[in-house]
């Protein structure tokens, strides 16, 4: 009796393995494999410059969690560079910086950001990718180029941030009212300062001596003038130095 029901029970699972086996078969055999992420199509659509393509296939591939790490980054770059080249600025940024989350060793991405940075006028971000690209790459062209173009500047503005409202002479020995004026108004002595850098260059590009002596005799009577007239009724200082740059500057006359 005991024999019996072991044959039955060995009869029923030989049955439920069957039956296991019949789904199994009908399925094709093995569980169903994940479907891969086919990156091609955004790369593709981006490299085509084709905006209404790359939208929908590279989000396909960008917008999945089963997407390949490998393949996220090149279509974050892919997209971020159409975007960029279509001034979506903001955009293309988000992109090429979720790229460098996932992988921070990317030069020309770090070099494509720092040039987005700096058409938004943003330039310590765009200084600090340009050197992010150096330090993986120090042979960079682009980013080399880019750091040392938007460092002079910067060492530019900074000149500019260390002299702004002060003259071209030292207010400590201002004497005339006139000197003293100019150095009780940030505007005037931002001009007076321009116009003395002008006048050195109009110097130096002279083509000879006597021209320099000329331009020189130029800069000295808009001096007294301005000596003699400033207090006067009807006399305009700021107009007068502006109306001097401008002529300096070649608006009016060299």
């Amino acid at each position: 009796m005991r024999f019996q029901k072991l044959l039955q029970l060995s009869g029923a699972v030989a049955l439920s393995m069957l039956s296991l086996g019949a789904a199994w078969a009908a399925t094709g055999g093995e569980p169903a494999a994940t479907a891969q992420i086919d990156v091609a199509a955004c790369l593709s659509a981006t490299a085509a410059d084709d905006m209404d393509k790359a939208g929908p296939a590279c989000a396909a591939v960008i917008d999945n969690e089963k997407t390949a790490k490998p393949d996220l980054i090149k279509a974050l770059i892919a997209r971020g560079a159409l975007l960029a080249r279509h001034d979506q600025i903001d955009r293309a940024i988000a992109d090429d910086s979720r790229a460098l989350l996932l992988d921070p060793t990317l030069p020309d991405v770090f070099n494509a950001r720092g040039e987005l940075w700096l058409k938004k006028g943003d330039k310590p971000k765009a200084v600090q990718d340009f050197g992010a690209a150096l330090r993986i790459d120090p042979n960079h062209e682009k980013a080399k180029a880019n750091h040392q173009a938007i460092a002079r500047e910067l060492e530019r503005i900074g000149a500019q941030m260390a002299v702004a409202g002060k003259p071209s002479f030292n207010c400590a020995g201002a004497r005339r009212p006139v000197e003293k004026a100019i150095c009780g108004n940030r505007e005037l002595a931002d001009l007076d300062r321009e116009v003395y850098a002008a006048n050195a260059r109009v110097l130096r590009e002279a083509h000879d001596t006597g021209e320099a002596r000329k331009f020189q005799r130029e800069q000295d009577d808009f001096i007294a003038r301005r000596n003699a007239g400033f207090g006067r009724p009807g006399y305009d200082l700021k107009k007068a130095m502006q109306d001097r740059l401008q002529r300096l500057n070649g608006v009016d006359g060299y």
